[in-house]
């Protein structure tokens, strides 16, 4: 069985690009999904641990991308970026009972903590089998 991966979606090609070179550096081999139809795409062909999703997006948002992800792998661990500041959705920068919010500028270092973190807890479940 493959092992479950990381995937970052945003619609900001460049942005998508470098965060996976820089967390590859960091040892942290991650896919990219330029939206969320292709994010969904590549999360039924690959278990999905953690997903960093662009909270606005043209087509599917960050949102319903993450919800129709909590559908195969309800046990996700999901952070969302936003460079729109607080929005009804995401009130401010942090922890919610729903995952992690970045706000865009956010720190590789913050970033690659949660991705830790997230893909610590589900190796751990793992363990638990």
């Amino acid at each position: 069985m493959k092992s479950a991966a990381v995937l970052l979606v945003d619609d900001e090609e460049e942005l998508v690009l470098t965060l996976q070179t820089r967390l590859g550096m960091r040892g942290i081999p991650a896919l990219v999904a330029m939206g969320g139809d292709e994010a969904l795409r590549i999360a039924r062909e690959t278990p999905i641990a953690v997903a960093v999703l662009d909270l606005k997006m043209p087509g599917l948002s960050g949102l319903e991308v993450r919800q129709a992800l909590r559908g195969l792998y309800p046990d996700i661990r999901t952070i969302l970026v936003t460079g729109h500041g607080s929005t009804d959705e995401t009130q401010a920068e942090g922890s919610t009972e729903d995952g992690e919010i970045l706000l865009k500028p956010f720190s590789l270092d913050s970033l690659v903590e949660l991705i830790r973190t997230g893909l610590a807890e589900r190796k751990g479940d793992r363990d638990d089998c």
